[in-house]
């Protein structure tokens, strides 16, 4: 294969009538979403011509799904906006990506439509006559090495940065993905993230390799536990792939003393560390038959690019190793010289291989600093991703992730991994979950946690027995809740302006 477009025309071949995605309002057969990505894709090569980006501001839902594959067809590349993301921020993104046009519908058409003029509404486009000539053209013209989407960062200050992904990332990610787990036409995948979100290229993409059945969750799902398990039953799922923080949503409201997914088969999780105690929660209450899984790895890598089956029947470690690479895909550490890392060393990761990203849609100068020259082979051209991700290997042979660069402060002499008390912090009582930020002007840590009954000074007091005192927090904040950012993952940016 060449392009991903052949996964979905292959499934639609085989199983032309089964559904292929559903959301909240329809769903669609393999064979409804090949034709209406065709006439999408007829409509917008005849507008646009192909080789250019185009925005995609829709809800998550099949729609979104469709307009996608629809882009693909066209020969042009897709990008997904969070319709919830703040308009400055939606603009400093079209800055960069210079969109040839926006899909979207009635309902966002107006904020759509004062972002881009070329705005076309997908209700309209999906009605064009399929325009095979020129489809099989664009498709002649194709190459595995053509930009596929362009995926925005989510942080929430500084330029956006674009990472392009091509198609042969994703067929050689999603190869990975469908044989290490034994996903096949019989899963059905309960989708949490949102589609400008890395991880759901793993859902997509992997539905579409395994002619697979996708399931769109909705957001209520997350907000009211309860939900959760009943459309879960409902849809009949047997495969999540989450953040750990939507793991912790059933963990800390008890939710399986009420009800409890009766078909999962699979468990994985990536995006953050996921709490021992959550991760325990989920283990307990599932038997054998149930694959847990920590996948590791930066949108720059497609998705993942290392990943841990964790072990039943023994202790969960307080951090789960990441594990060891991914088929396809290498990496190697090195350490603070720029040397290769010896063993139980802690250095930089590096990865390698066709998961890959070739860089940042048009920024040469966050490309050239990221993507590197192999170190380790000078001898002939190989480019390498930095991660910025803190990691060493343990004696087992496994990665184990000991926090970000950028979250690795220097006070007082000593270096810190603000990671380090995150992870001890979570062993303390009832603590839920726990986040620490750094006030370089003021030389002070933070730690924020959410529990029922353990309090500021029960956790400090616990914290000093088992942590040397150069790690030990200044300050200690209890809440209700930590907050989120649109992805999930807890917002440090936001706790760091609480201060």
């Amino acid at each position: 294969m060449k392009n991903i477009l052949q996964m979905a025309e292959l499934a639609a071949e085989r199983t032309p009538d089964k559904t292929a995605f559903v959301d909240e309002k329809k769903s669609i057969s393999y064979l409804e979403l090949v034709e209406s990505a065709k006439r999408i894709g007829s409509f917008l090569y005849a507008q646009l011509g192909k080789g250019r980006p185009v925005a995609i501001f829709l809800d998550k839902s099949v729609e979104a799904i469709t307009a996608m594959l629809g882009i693909v067809y066209s020969g042009n590349i897709y990008t997904v906006i969070d319709i919830q993301m703040p308009p400055e921020r939606i603009k400093k993104i079209f800055a960069t990506l210079d969109p040839a046009a926006v899909i979207s519908d009635e309902k966002h058409a107006q904020t759509a439509r004062s972002l881009c003029e070329k705005t076309f509404i997908l209700n309209e486009i999906c009605k064009s006559v399929i325009d095979e000539a020129s489809l099989d053209l664009i498709r002649g013209e194709q190459t595995d090495a053509d930009p596929l989407y362009i995926l925005y960062t989510s942080g929430s200050t500084g330029m956006p940065k674009g990472t392009v992904i091509t198609h042969r990332n994703v067929l050689s990610y999603s190869q990975w993905f469908v044989d290490t787990f034994g996903v096949d036409g019989t899963a059905v995948i309960g989708n949490q993230t949102p589609l400008y979100f890395s991880m759901s290229v793993t859902d997509v993409y992997g539905t579409l390799r395994a002619g697979a059945e996708l399931i769109l969750l909705p957001k209520k799902c997350f907000s009211f536990p309860i939900t959760l398990a009943d459309t879960l039953n409902r849809y009949r799922v047997n495969l999540i792939y989450w953040v750990p923080s939507a793991y912790g949503i059933a963990a800390n409201s008890g939710l399986f003393e009420i009800e409890k997914p009766k078909y999962l088969k699979k468990a994985l999780f990536a995006g953050e560390v996921m709490p021992a105690k959550t991760l325990g929660y989920w283990m307990r209450h599932f038997g054998e038959d149930v694959l847990f899984a920590n996948l590791f790895g930066p949108t720059e890598t497609t998705d993942i690019c290392t990943y841990y089956v964790v072990p039943r029947n023994a202790e969960i470690p307080v951090s789960l190793p990441i594990g060891r690479h991914c088929d396809n895909c290498g990496v190697f550490i090195l350490n603070s010289e720029g040397l290769e890392a010896a063993p139980g060393e802690e250095g930089e990761l590096y990865v390698r291989g066709t998961f890959v990203s070739p860089g940042y849609y048009n920024d040469p100068e966050k490309t050239a600093q990221f993507f590197v020259q192999n170190p380790l082979r000078p001898a002939y051209p190989e480019i390498c991703y930095k991660t910025g991700d803190i990691v060493r290997i343990n004696p087992e042979g496994e990665l184990l992730y000991l926090g970000r660069k950028d979250h690795q402060i220097k006070r007082r002499g000593y270096r810190i991994e603000l990671g380090e008390i995150e992870n001890v912090a979570q062993t303390v009582g009832d603590v839920r979950e726990c986040a620490c930020t750094y006030d370089a002007e003021a030389e002070s840590i933070h730690l924020f946690y959410t529990a029922d009954k353990t309090e500021e000074k029960e956790l400090l007091a616990e914290l000093t027995k088992k942590m040397n005192r150069y790690l030990l927090p200044d300050q200690i904040h209890k809440l209700p809740v930590l907050p989120r950012n649109a992805n999930g993952k807890i917002d440090r940016k936001n706790l760091e302006r609480s201060l």
